[in-house]
């Protein structure tokens, strides 16, 4: 396995994790008061922007060459870090 092979490998583990918790937060949501609701579900929607964009990321560095994935590489560790710290957030304030 390439070493590109394997960071495409540890994204998309990574983003099916975040997806677990997001539905986590959905069934929560679900649950909720009225007003704790629509802020559970403003939430969820920014979250699932953010990992839209983290997939089209991962979907590019699919794409790229062996070697020119090596440059896609820190937009792409930048998209995670932004989704990493907005679940981060969301698990801290939903708790």
């Amino acid at each position: 396995m390439s070493m590109k092979d394997a960071y495409v490998q540890k994204l998309q583990a990574q983003l099916d994790e975040w997806n677990g918790e997001i539905d986590k937060l959905k069934a929560r949501a679900d649950g909720a008061e009225a007003d704790a609701k629509i802020a559970y579900y403003q939430h969820i929607d920014k979250l699932r922007a953010e990992q839209l964009e983290a997939r089209e990321k991962l979907s590019e560095l699919q794409q790229a060459s062996d070697t020119a994935w090596e440059d896609l590489k820190a937009g792409i560790e930048n998209a995670w870090d932004d989704l990493e710290s907005a679940m981060k957030r969301a698990a801290s304030r939903f708790k």
